[in-house]
């Protein structure tokens, strides 16, 4: 098992930032890809940004230029660093490890006020 510890999430006003981090710890041979995944209030989780290992860095359009995901391979870490945070950031942001299976954390709450 493949277990997920997020923080970094909070209260911020617009135009201000956040950085996200999760540390993945377990049964982990071999990590394939890590990234963020955003739920807002009535919609669906949706894809915000992803690294596959040895690639490059996917984001959602709504994100790009703003949000910058890197990864610590030594540490099974990622981070989201979120710059120029919207009100329409706001959100429950959920880790995604994927292993030999696909792994979230418990999700971290994200408000942009503005």
């Amino acid at each position: 098992q493949v277990q997920l510890v997020e923080s970094g999430g909070g209260l911020v006003q617009a135009g201000g930032s956040l950085r996200l981090s999760c540390v993945a710890s377990g049964s982990i041979f071999s990590i394939n890809a890590m990234g963020w995944y955003r739920q807002s209030p009535g919609k669906q989780r949706e894809m915000i940004a992803a690294i596959v290992s040895g690639g490059s860095p996917h984001y959602a359009d709504s994100v790009k230029g703003r949000f910058t995901i890197s990864r610590d391979n030594a540490k099974n870490a990622v981070y989201l660093q979120m710059d120029s945070l919207k009100p329409e950031d706001t959100g429950v942001y959920f880790c995604w490890v994927a292993t030999m299976w696909d792994t979230w954390g418990q999700g971290t709450q994200v408000t942009v006020s503005s």
